[in-house]
C-alpha cells in the first residue's frame, strides 16, 4: 500500500457519519442493520488492477479519492459539515496546530457557512491540498532527510 493511514488502518467498523472514527460492537451491530458493511478502503485500493504497479503518488491520490468516494452520498457530493468532519478525522495531523493561521479560518468558516450546500470531489481536493501546504507538517516532511 502507499502507507497512507487509511490505507493501513485496521478493519474496525467505522460510522458512517465520522469515516475513519472506530466504534464500539454495540454502535457496529446497531449501524450494520441500517447500513451495509463497508469494505476497508486497503481492500478497495488493492481491489484497483491498474494500481498494482502504480506510484505511491497515485495511490496517495486513489486513497484520498475512495476516502472521498465512501464518505459522499449516491451523487458523489458532499455537505459542507460532512466534509469538515471528514477533514477533521482523516487529515489530523496537517490540521493540528493551524488554528491561528488566516488562511485555515478561511477554509474551515467556508465550510460552516451553508453547511448543506454539497461540494465534489474537485472542491474537496483543493481543501484538501490547501490545507496540506500551509501545515507546519509539510515544513517537517520537507526537512526529513531522504537518504542515509
Amino acid at each position: 500500500m502507499c502507507g497512507c493511514t487509511s490505507s493501513t488502518r485496521n478493519t474496525k467498523s467505522h460510522s458512517p457519519n465520522q469515516p475513519g472514527t472506530a466504534v464500539s460492537d454495540k454502535e457496529a451491530n446497531a449501524s450494520s442493520k441500517k447500513m451495509p458493511r463497508r469494505i476497508p478502503i486497503s481492500k478497495q485500493l488493492a481491489s484497483i488492477k491498474a494500481l498494482g504497479k502504480g506510484s505511491d503518488l497515485e495511490k496517495a491520490v486513489a486513497t484520498a479519492a475512495l476516502v472521498y468516494d465512501n464518505a459522499a452520498d449516491a451523487d458523489g457530493k458532499l455537505s459542507k459539515s460532512d466534509a469538515k468532519k471528514l477533514l477533521e478525522s482523516q487529515f489530523v495531523h496537517f490540521m493540528q496546530g493551524q488554528e491561528t493561521k488566516p488562511k485555515y479560518q478561511e477554509i474551515m468558516s467556508g465550510l460552516d457557512e451553508n453547511k448543506d450546500d454539497p461540494i465534489d470531489f474537485e472542491d474537496f481536493m483543493v481543501q484538501l491540498l490547501s490545507l496540506a501546504l500551509m501545515s507546519d507538517l509539510r515544513q517537517e516532511i520537507q526537512n526529513v532527510q531522504k537518504t542515509k
